[in-house]
């Protein structure tokens, strides 16, 4: 609604909350969670919310870390909200180092999705109801609990039990998705293109697999052809649609050989596959005797031509919607751009540069700065050196693809 300060609305709201960021940094806190906690504003923010807030070390029943820790993670998995039960999750006292006092929690944690239907953030409310539960009447005192808590530790208990089960489930449907995955990336004809480097980073601190692929194809007369792509969704699911994809692109440059042509055919291909729709991609062409390169673009992150004194072109000439985008077919559009040999072209995923709460273009502005920074660099040495610069070396939240190839 117009005119009304977001801002003040959350500061004010009566409501404990923590807003956190995707790597569960602490990014905002209310005054009502300060008050609850008896914590000062900052000491929590750039916080990770277990440092900020970890187990009581004098419990050894404690488990309020591995229980929140299971519940965010199901929201960053699944865009929903996730409602815990009661919590027994103690808390440091300001000024008391290694001493905590017994809380009792009621937490939801609910997401705010980016445009693109991806977690930007995670907002943590609780209600402390700690009175509550120390207000019903106690048993014995060899239990330590009065009936209540003991009903509710065991509930949470249950609960964990089964969350756990849950995470194995999805930690196998993970590795059988990324064994399906890395069997379906393998490009034989690469072996014989000594400088194309290749690369394929699954997303870390997720229990999903997405739909990044690469492949290298030989055509007639000494071309080749690359391409790169991206599948909406996670799991199972996307690792055998980009699968399905990936082969049928393969196939239809063979037999066209023209990359527009191969994209509308792709294009038609996907609307008969469930969750293949609104995946990017983009076809290159290289006819190193007319030392051309040709290509179409469905969406995707434009490839970049690295040129060997550190200058570049984006190839962002034939650039159409993604697969399946449009209700009805439209000849796809295509475009050259000639090279010079030493040239290097780089295809990747947008995984590789796009940042939360940050634009795309300062992304794509720190990958031509460490290209340009050595264009003459082995492919190899080059791919390595974009990741670790980049700081993705070790994974991100994104899958990644990455094509690396000197001309």
């Amino acid at each position: 609604m117009a005119g009304l300060d977001y801002a003040a609305l959350f500061a004010a709201t009566p409501s404990p909350c923590l807003i956190l960021g995707p790597d569960l940094v602490i990014a905002e806190v209310n005054q009502a969670y300060l008050d609850a906690t008896g914590r000062p504003r900052e000491d929590l923010l750039g916080r990770h919310v277990f440092a900020a807030f970890p187990d009581n070390p004098a419990d050894p029943q404690a488990d309020g870390v591995r229980n929140l820790n299971a519940s965010l993670h199901r929201v960053l998995a699944s865009g929903q909200a996730d409602t815990m039960a009661l919590q027994k999750y103690d808390i440091p006292i300001t000024g008391r180092p290694g001493v905590f006092e017994e809380r009792w929690w009621s937490p939801i944690n609910a997401p705010v999705l980016a445009p693109d239907g991806t977690v930007d953030f995670i907002i943590h409310r609780v209600e402390d109801v700690t009175a509550y539960v120390r207000s019903h009447p106690a048993t014995t005192a060899s239990a330590g609990r009065d009936a209540l808590e003991a009903e509710l530790y065991a509930r949470a208990r249950e609960l964990q039990r089964l969350n756990e089960k849950l995470r194995r489930a999805h930690a196998r449907e993970r590795r059988v998705a990324l064994t399906l995955q890395q069997a379906m990336l393998s490009a034989p004809d690469l072996a014989r293109h000594r400088d194309i480097a290749v690369r394929y980073l699954p997303a870390t601190g997720s229990l999903n697999v997405c739909g990044d692929w690469y492949d290298a194809v030989d055509l007639t007369e000494g071309r080749f052809a690359l391409a790169i792509g991206d599948v909406v969704g996670h799991g199972l699911q996307a690792a055998a649609v980009m699968g399905m994809l990936r082969s049928a692109l393969s196939a239809a440059i063979r037999s066209l050989e023209h990359p527009a042509r191969a994209l509308e055919v792709l294009g038609l291909y996907a609307r008969s596959i469930e969750g293949a729709t609104n995946t990017t991609v983009v076809k290159a062409m290289i006819d190193p005797t007319r030392r051309l390169i040709t290509y179409s673009n469905a969406g995707h992150p434009p490839p970049i031509l690295l040129h060997r004194d550190g200058t570049h072109d984006l190839l962002d000439l034939a650039t159409d919607p993604p697969l399946g985008a449009r209700p009805e077919h439209v000849p796809r559009p295509q475009a050259g751009q000639h090279y010079t040999p030493g040239d290097t072209l780089v295809l990747y995923t947008d995984g590789l540069i796009e940042r939360r709460s940050e634009d795309i273009d300062e992304g794509l502005a720190r990958l031509t700065d460490t290209l340009a920074r050595d264009p003459t660099r082995a492919p190899e040495h080059l791919a390595d050196t974009v990741l670790a610069d980049l700081g993705v070396a070790g994974g991100a939240s994104d899958d990644i693809a990455l094509i690396v190839a000197r001309l």
